[in-house]
């Protein structure tokens, strides 16, 4: 079996806490751009809740009927709207993630950060959280080329930080389009976490091999991988 090297984690839900400002965005740009006219709100928020993880840009296009320009206007009132309401309300760490990545990073294993969210959003929560020096690399769709949960972000984070294989990477986050990234990468961990967007039947059906109450136990789901010599049974 071979050891982790790195560990990719998603952002909103996983290490931020959300807070259900994902959503307030999502509705504040629909509202701003005419979205919220073209659908009712409800089946539009259901849609955006069974896409959290996703590319924002991609959800938008969706939502405008495929109108590739309404979906950008869309998603730069999205961006705004989040730093908006994140200067508002202001952001926070899903309690003890920050400890946890540096435990792993302690323990000799990179970390990556990866977000549907466009890199202006991105490195404003980095900055608003002190995590600059916390992680080895942080990536937005558009560093990768296609948004989760396409493996783009996965495998893109391997090919930059040197890890040897992608069996050699372990994936976290807390919505189902995390984990179809990690199992269209081929990584040798996937864990959902129910911090956030999703609930465990979600995770386990999308192929998490293991689902945790949050990332701070990420640590230990790693060491008893190695205890156990495999990848833990699907859905514990």
């Amino acid at each position: 079996m071979t050891a982790i090297e790195l560990v990719v984690l998603d952002m909103a839900g996983t290490t931020v806490l959300d807070d259900g400002i994902v959503e307030q965005a999502f509705q504040r740009a629909a509202e701003r751009t005419g979205l919220a006219e073209r659908m009712p709100w409800d089946e539009a928020l259901n849609y955006v809740r069974d896409t959290m993880g996703m590319s924002k840009i991609e959800v938008f296009t969706h939502l405008s009927g495929g109108d590739a320009d309404a979906a950008h206007a869309a998603t730069a009132a999205f961006e705004d709207a989040y730093a908006e309401i994140v200067a508002e309300q202001g952001v926070a760490e899903i309690p003890g993630a920050a400890a946890s990545i540096a435990e792993l990073r302690d323990a000799g294993i990179q970390v990556a950060l990866t977000t549907g969210f466009a890199p202006v959003t991105r490195d404003a929560l980095i900055d608003a959280l002190g995590w600059r020096d916390l992680v080895d690399i942080v990536l937005s769709p558009v560093d990768a080329g296609r948004g989760r949960p396409a493996p783009d972000l996965v495998l893109t984070a391997l090919l930059r930080t040197g890890a040897s294989s992608v069996q050699a990477v372990a994936v976290a986050g807390d919505t189902r389009s995390d984990v179809l990234s990690g199992r269209r990468a081929g990584v040798g961990l996937v864990a959902g976490v129910l911090s956030g967007a999703h609930d465990r039947a979600t995770l386990s059906e999308a192929g998490a091999d293991v689902v945790l109450d949050d990332v701070t136990h990420l640590p230990a789901a790693l060491t008893q991988r190695v205890r156990d010599g495999a990848v833990l049974t699907p859905g514990v």
